[in-house]
C-alpha cells in the first residue's frame, strides 16, 4: 500500500519585535499620510503619544528605519522621510542585516584593531592632530544634543588614515557602508555617543603615545563595546 510521505514540521513563528511592530505602524502613518521624500515625520514626543510607546522605544524604531534607509534623523529638524518602501521589504531586511551583524563585527575587529596598531607605530604628528580633531568634533555634536555620528566617522577614518596602509583602507572603504549601519545603531543606543567618545580618548591616548598594544587593547575594547547593540538582540 502506497503510504504518502510525512508532512514537513511546521516552523515555529517567531513572535515580532516591538521595534518591527511599530516600524510596520510607522509605515502605515507615513502610507496613510501620504508623505513623500524630504517630507518630516511627527516630532517623537507626538509620534510616541500617538503610538502609546516610551520616546526610547519609538527611538528603536526610528534607529531601524535610519539604519535601512528609510529615514535621515537630522538633529534639530527631525526624521526626515527618505523613500517609501513596503512593508515586507523593510522587515525583511532588518531581519537580513540581524544575520549580517556578526560578521560585520568580525570584520571591524580583525581589521581596525590592526590600523589602531599601525597608526601608534607610524602617526605623524599632522595625523595625530586630525584623530584629536575627530574627537573634538564628536564632542560638539553631542553636546548640542547629536548622536555625534559625524564624529565618529572621522574620527575612524583618521585613525585609518595615520595607519599607511593602503590595502586595509581599501578593505575598510569597502565595508564602510555596513559599518555605517552598526554606527546608526550604536549610536541610537541611551548613553551611547558619550561612552564611545570616552573609548575613542583612550585609543587616542595610546596612538599620541605611540604604544602599539595599549592601540590595539583600547581598540579591542571600543567593538566590543560598540557592537553591545539591544535593538537586534
Amino acid at each position: 500500500m502506497h503510504r504518502d510521505p510525512l508532512p514537513q514540521p511546521f516552523t515555529r513563528v517567531s513572535k515580532p519585535r516591538l521595534y518591527e511592530q511599530l516600524v510596520t505602524q510607522i509605515l502605515g502613518y507615513i502610507e496613510s499620510a501620504h508623505l513623500g521624500p524630504g517630507d518630516l515625520l511627527p516630532a517623537e514626543r507626538e509620534l510616541a503619544e500617538r503610538l502609546g510607546v516610551s520616546r526610547a522605544t519609538l527611538a528603536q524604531a526610528l534607529v531601524a528605519l535610519e539604519v535601512l534607509g528609510v529615514i535621515d534623523v537630522q538633529h534639530g529638524t527631525g526624521a526626515v522621510l527618505v523613500h517609501r518602501p513596503s512593508v515586507a521589504s523593510v522587515i525583511k531586511g532588518l531581519s537580513e542585516h540581524r544575520n549580517r551583524l556578526p560578521d560585520i563585527v568580525e570584520a571591524r575587529s580583525t581589521l581596525e584593531v590592526k590600523l589602531a596598531e599601525l597608526a601608534a607605530e607610524r602617526r605623524t604628528d599632522a595625523e595625530l592632530a586630525a584623530i584629536e580633531n575627530a574627537l573634538d568634533v564628536m564632542k560638539a555634536e553631542i553636546d548640542s544634543g547629536g548622536k555625534g555620528a559625524r564624529g565618529d566617522e572621522l574620527f575612524h577614518q583618521a585613525v585609518t588614515a595615520a595607519a599607511h596602509s593602503t590595502v586595509l583602507a581599501q578593505l575598510m572603504t569597502f565595508i564602510a557602508e555596513m559599518i555605517l549601519e552598526t554606527r546608526l545603531e550604536s549610536l541610537g543606543q541611551p548613553g551611547r555617543p558619550a561612552q564611545s567618545l570616552a573609548s575613542h580618548r583612550v585609543i587616542t591616548a595610546a596612538i599620541r603615545a605611540q604604544d602599539p598594544e595599549a592601540a590595539k587593547a583600547a581598540m579591542l575594547a571600543h567593538i566590543v563595546l560598540v557592537s553591545d547593540v539591544a535593538l537586534l538582540k
